[in-house]
């Protein structure tokens, strides 16, 4: 005998509107480029300057530039002056915790 999975209708989650689904699968799609998550990961114990970012990831500062940017625009960077040098961090907690948890999903 097949077992039913489904739900009864009281537990079923309120799906979100049409605009904010969108919004949140354009944030997975800034997920998707290994340079960015190099760059995210090289972020999550401190912050640093797009020249170490750079060498710390194996790209150019160029590259790093172009990628902060699409970051950036997305709010999962920021960054602060140190006269004329921008030093880069992660966003808030939520970013660190995305990347934790995709690790965990992937290392389980």
């Amino acid at each position: 005998m097949a077992e039913n999975n489904a739900r009864p209708a009281e537990e079923e989650p309120c799906m979100p509107d049409e605009e904010l689904l969108y919004d949140l699968a354009d944030l997975f799609k800034i997920f998707s480029d290994t340079t960015r998550i190099k760059i995210l990961y090289s972020l999550m114990d401190e912050p640093h300057a797009v020249g170490e970012i750079a060498e710390i990831i194996g790209a150019t500062q160029s590259a790093v530039s172009h990628q902060l940017r699409i970051l950036k625009q997305a709010r999962l960077v920021r960054f602060d002056r140190d006269g004329r040098s921008l030093i880069y961090s992660l966003a808030d907690d939520h970013v660190h915790t995305m990347l934790a948890q995709g690790m965990n999903h992937l290392c389980e």
